[in-house]
Order: structure tokens, then C-alpha cells, then sequence
């Protein structure tokens, strides 16, 4: 989101990432070290900011995340102690900083989780700091060859635009979508192929599940359309986005592969291993999406100036 902002004449004055591999790739990008975990940061000590950008996690509100949470026993959402209350720590901030401008992004069921309670307290919050909220689901196949909703809240600051916030969320309905060959590389690494073993099991449990009436099962990627959502989880099998390999078992996309499917730059540096690079970008956005609602974003601010 960085980089999507950047390109929209913004500079980052303050970030926050307590993974150190996730802060290892971002000092190797943009040349400083980001401050650590959030909570634990006084707010006071954060600059002064235009626009605060944030994605806080999606595990609490997530489709998935709340299946899991719900199987062991834990509590999800705004009652999660240890993930679902950071949106706290965004109105913490936005409290003591008052920017004009908050831009938020987190998976699509946000909007329906618990019966959409969870999304009714974040707009409640938001109106009762004297915010404006705009949100709606995008899909960013419409930028990179992937299939991935999200949720992108805008809200904006009522003293500030005193309603004349003039935002609109770009259209992209209209635009060409992009195929996956388009983001493979030339050769690569039989490493990424699947082994016998891991490429046997994914067949059978699929098959398993087909009997069932269930739709579980690996995705085998059409060259000339779009990919599943790559998620966190994609260095463990890579089984929801597999590429077809020629009298070969499938293969996983490669990082760098991963990079373009999310719309990263060629020049940004993976200086971590496989592992933490799928993680980092299945927790990614979809950088091209982020830049075109940020041009709106930006041009209604310098609209109101």
C-alpha cells in the first residue's frame, strides 16, 4: 500500500510491521526499518499524517480464520483478544492524530461476519471519531491474473470536508483481464515442482471430496485465465494455484511469480526465503487496485485543498 501511495505523490512518514521477516523485506525496499508491534506503541509518538493507511488481520473476520477458531474452541472477531481488537488500535491513533483521511483494506467477509455485527462496530467507530465512511468490495482480476476480493473502506475526516469529500471508488469493471501466462516466468527451478507424493495425495483427497458433493481440491491454473486468491498458507502445498508442467507434475508458482500475480514492481527485492515470500505476499494486496483507488483518494484530498 506503500507503493500504491508513493505513486500518488504521497510520502510515508511512520510504519509499523512486527514480523522481522516482513521487516526485512521492507528495509530492503524502501530503506528503513519500520517500528514494531502497534500495541505497543504510544500514539502520541506517531507523526502528524494526512492519510492513514492500514490492513490490519484478516484471520479474526475471515471465512476460513473463523472456521478454524470456531473448531478449537476460541473466540473470533471483535472478541479475539490477540488480532481482532487492532482495529482499536486504529482508532486509537485516528483519536489523537485526527487525519483527513483513513484508508482501510481486509478480506471481503469483513462485511458479513457475525451476521455483519463486527462491520457495523468498525462504521459506528469510524462516525462516532467524526469520520465519513466509503467502502465497497473490488476484485483485483481486473488488474493482475488473480481472483481476489477485498473490502476497502474509505473514511473521511468531518471537519476537514465538512461533507464535500467529491470520492468516488474508481470503475474497473470495464478493463481487459489479464492471463496467467502472462506472469510466468521462462525457466524455472524443477525444485518448485510437485513430488510424486505430495502430487498423489492432493488427487486422491480431492477425489474425496468430489464423492462428497464438496468443491475441496487443488486448482489446476488455465494459462490463458486468472488464478484462485493466493493466500498465506501457499508455501505449505501450493495446491490452490497450480501451474501445469509439462510431462511433469504440476508446479508452485515461484516468489517472483507470486510478485506479479499481487502486481509488484520487477524491481522490488524478495530478500527472504521461498517460505516467508508466499506468506508475505498471499498477506499482500494487490498493489496496481490500491494505486488506481489511491489516485481518487489523493485527488479528493488535493481537490479539497
Amino acid at each position: 500500500m506503500r507503493i500504491a501511495f508513493e505513486r500518488n505523490h504521497g510520502v510515508c512518514v511512520f510504519s509499523s510491521e512486527w514480523d522481522k521477516y516482513a521487516q526485512k523485506t521492507y528495509e530492503a525496499n524502501f530503506n528503513e526499518m519500520p517500528a514494531g508491534d502497534i500495541t505497543k506503541i504510544n500514539e502520541k509518538e506517531i507523526p502528524d499524517h494526512d492519510i492513514m493507511v492500514a490492513g490490519f488481520p484478516c484471520q479474526p473476520f475471515s471465512i476460513a480464520g473463523v472456521s478454524k477458531k470456531k473448531s478449537l474452541g476460541q473466540n473470533h472477531g471483535f472478541l479475539d483478544k490477540t488480532k481482532g481488537t487492532l482495529f482499536f488500535d486504529i482508532a486509537r491513533i485516528v483519536k489523537c492524530k485526527r487525519p483527513k483521511i483513513i484508508f482501510l483494506e481486509n478480506v471481503k467477509n469483513l462485511q458479513s461476519h457475525n451476521s455483519k455485527k463486527t462491520f457495523r462496530v468498525i462504521t459506528e467507530t469510524l462516525k462516532s471519531l467524526g469520520y465519513t465512511p466509503y467502502y465497497k468490495i473490488m476484485d483485483g482480476k481486473h488488474f493482475v491474473p488473480q481472483h481476489r476480493e477485498r473490502i476497502i473502506i474509505v473514511a473521511f475526516n468531518n471537519k476537514y470536508f465538512c461533507g464535500k469529500e467529491n470520492f468516488s471508488f474508481p470503475q474497473i469493471d470495464n478493463r481487459p483481464m489479464p492471463k496467467v501466462a502472462d506472469i510466468l516466468e521462462p525457466n524455472v527451478d524443477k525444485k518448485y515442482a510437485l513430488s510424486d507424493k505430495l502430487w498423489g495425495y492432493l488427487k486422491k483427497y480431492a477425489e474425496k471430496h468430489r464423492k462428497k458433493g464438496n468443491g475441496f481440491g487443488y486448482g489446476l491454473v488455465n494459462l490463458k485465465g486468472i488464478t484462485r486468491t493466493l493466500s498465506a498458507r501457499y508455501y505449505k502445498d501450493g495446491s490452490e494455484i497450480l501451474i501445469p508442467n509439462k510431462n511433469k507434475n504440476p508446479r508452485k508458482l515461484t516468489p517472483r511469480e507470486c510478485a506479479r500475480l499481487q502486481g509488484f514492481p520487477e524491481s522490488f527485492i524478495i530478500p527472504v526465503s521461498d517460505t516467508q515470500a508466499y506468506k508475505q505476499f498471499g498477506n499482500s494486496v494487490v498493489v496496481p487496485l490500491i494505486t488506481a483507488i489511491a489516485n481518487n483518494v489523493t485527488k479528493s484530498l488535493e481537490t479539497n485543498e
